[in-house]
């Protein structure tokens, strides 16, 4: 369903935050002192394998990461891409090695990976050519192999806490550029309550459910008016 702004982007995707400082949850890893949040201030990163639920932020911590050093971020999903893909992405990497700077790797759902393609990046990885950042819902115990395993350290993200997705969906109600402030919807206590049990701690279906709703409420609004 489009959405009652920006048609071409869910408005999930247009609430990505760009820095932690934005960035809502998983203060384990992302709050003061602590690991992710050192490494951003550092400008060093190490391979990661980041372990979470649907919507927890796997793939925006990873962009925030990835764009926090003086590195080319590409994004790799393991459900579209191949082994020729990998290969063009080492070639390019392999160029960019000659010169300053680094590519980091971002490989969604990289448990969908077989072995042969895990295989793929492992001397890459080994050889500091590519820092892999890998994003999975699955115990990477069994779905990584475990010699690239070794060689990243497994960040494990917890679902989105009640009061997570509440600080969410208010700011997406409220944010007038990317969100839904424009619109001065509102939601009700009750109506909150009732997304929150719905996102059962995902904050991609929270926005998307949250965007349906504006969307009819527009069309009813619509409606009344004709």
């Amino acid at each position: 369903m489009p959405s009652p702004l920006h048609h071409n982007i869910p408005l999930a995707e247009r609430m990505r935050p760009q820095t932690l400082d934005g960035f809502v949850g998983q203060k384990h890893l992302v709050g003061s002192g602590r690991l992710l949040r050192r490494l951003i201030n550092g400008r060093q990163l190490p391979s990661l394998l980041l372990w979470g639920p649907p919507g927890s932020g796997k793939t925006t911590l990873a962009t925030i990461l990835g764009h926090s050093v003086d590195a080319d971020f590409i994004f790799f999903s393991a459900v579209l891409s191949g082994i020729k893909d990998i290969r063009r992405i080492i070639e390019k990497a392999d160029k960019k090695h000659e010169q300053p700077g680094r590519t980091i790797l971002f490989v969604d759902e990289i448990h969908r990976f077989n072995k042969s393609q895990q295989d793929a990046f492992l001397p890459h990885v080994e050889s500091g050519l590519l820092t892999l950042i890998g994003a999975t819902t699955e115990n990477p115990s069994f779905n990584v192999i475990a010699p690239l395993l070794s060689r990243c350290q497994v960040l494990v993200l917890n679902p989105l806490t009640a009061d997570d997705i509440r600080a969410i969906v208010s700011r997406a109600l409220s944010d007038k550029n990317q969100g839904l402030g424009a619109l001065h919807l509102t939601l009700e206590k009750e109506g909150v309550n009732a997304l929150i049990r719905f996102a059962d701690g995902d904050s991609r279906r929270a926005l998307n459910c949250l965007e349906t709703a504006a969307t009819l409420a527009l069309e009813s609004d619509k409606g009344q008016g004709d």
